[in-house]
């Protein structure tokens, strides 16, 4: 039984994917945010075919390390009626509310250590070392980061107990919206402004991509932005503004950023300052 949920979970989350991809690559091309040249012609080419490599890669190796996923780990906590919520026997519709509200907030603080914890910074960089910014770097994501993301998020679902539906509305949402926060669609700033009190926009976390580094520690949330406006990380607007920012890390510029096996060894490279 276990098996043929974890399958369900596995396609109805392929298809999520491919149908918030698909319509986020479009809205780039019909209505782009910035016109660059990490993010035109073969440049672009050469990043979106290692970011989805990466992204392929980091799934499968999701897969052969970490099987059952989060949605698995509910399910098995579920059965061995483990979790903090599960104790306290609330109506599972609050408990699914309350379960994705504090796993977006341990998703933002583990995004957070990425950035302070010199050991995490060396994995997470090759994030940001993307000189461009469009849908596939909200993919674009070390498969030893996505290890460690999973086992977090598995501790997190075990200790509250987390619906297995809510877990599974979780993961699906916040694969788009690190898909919609890293695009480069061009929202109007009215609808922008709106959005970011319930949303992160890709204004908003573009700020987060910065080469500065006190805009790159800043805007670390995926899906909302309250943790960033209570705990003073939010960040309105890069200090050039967006079209004169410098998208990447000061240290990793040029072509080598956008190939796979350069990617794959960054973690292991020694660390360059931070700017």
């Amino acid at each position: 039984m276990i098996e043929g949920a974890l399958l369900s979970e596995a396609m109805v989350r392929l298809a999520a994917f491919v149908l918030i991809f698909g319509t986020m690559a479009a809205f780039e091309l019909w209505s782009p945010r910035l016109e660059r040249a990490e993010m035109a012609g073969a440049l672009k080419a050469r990043r979106w075919f290692a970011n989805l490599s990466m992204v392929l890669l980091s799934s499968i190796v999701l897969r052969i390390l970490f099987p059952a996923a989060a949605v698995g780990t509910a399910i098995w906590a579920e059965g061995e009626g483990w979790g903090l919520l599960r104790w306290l026997d609330l109506p599972i519709l609050l408990s699914g509310i309350i379960a994705f509200f504090l796993l977006d907030f341990a998703v933002w603080l583990e995004h957070v250590a990425s950035h302070k914890i010199p050991l995490l910074w060396r994995i997470h960089r090759m994030h940001h070392a993307d000189n461009g910014f469009d849908v596939t770097t909200g993919l674009r994501f070390h498969p030893l980061e996505i290890v460690l993301s999973m086992v977090w998020k598995a501790a997190i679902v075990v200790a509250l107990g987390a619906p297995v539906l809510a877990v599974l509305i979780f993961e699906i949402v916040l694969n788009g919206t690190s898909m919609f926060n890293h695009s480069n669609v061009k929202l109007p700033l009215g609808l922008d402004r709106l959005l970011r009190t319930v949303l992160v926009t890709p204004d908003m976390h573009r700020v987060h991509h910065s080469s500065i580094r006190v805009e790159t520690d800043s805007n670390y949330g995926f899906n909302f932005p309250f943790w960033d406006r209570l705990f003073r990380t939010y960040n309105d607007q890069p200090r050039l503004g967006h079209h004169g920012m410098e998208i990447g890390l000061a240290d990793y510029r040029g072509r080598d950023t956008a190939r796979l096996f350069w990617m794959l060894a960054l973690p292991f490279r020694a660390l360059k300052s931070r700017r």
